[in-house]
């Protein structure tokens, strides 16, 4: 996912660049749907832990492989996902970092170029 990018129509200026402000709030939207997932992901991990205890537990009556390798393949699953998307977050946290600092560069080179047109027509 974090390869990704957000591109849609009317987010490029003249030049074909991505509008730094629109990748901004892309980048939040995707934030939150990945923060939805992580807590969705760690709250499904107890879980399926206490069905392998409990499984454990009957196997011990009753043969219940099948369903124990079964819960153990998704607590892997899971905690992989869940790997993946910590990852995602970090790359998503870095990019918005980026962004915003290019805003600031843009807006104070914006107040540079402003401010020396103003000093030549003072002279």
């Amino acid at each position: 996912m974090a390869a990704n990018l957000f591109v849609s129509k009317g987010s490029h200026h003249a030049s074909g660049s991505l509008d730094p402000g629109t990748a901004l709030q892309q980048y939040k939207v995707v934030e939150m749907k990945l923060l939805a997932q992580q807590r969705e992901l760690q709250a499904k991990i107890p879980d399926i832990e206490k069905c392998l205890e409990i499984v454990a537990a009957l196997q011990a009556k009753k043969a219940l492989g099948e369903a124990n390798a079964l819960l153990k393949k998704n607590l892997e699953n899971a905690k992989g996902s869940l790997e993946v998307l910590i990852g995602d977050l970090q790359f998503l946290r870095d990019q918005q970092t980026i962004t915003q600092v290019t805003i600031a560069r843009v807006f104070n080179w914006d107040v540079h170029q402003r401010r020396s047109k103003q000093a030549v027509k003072e002279t």
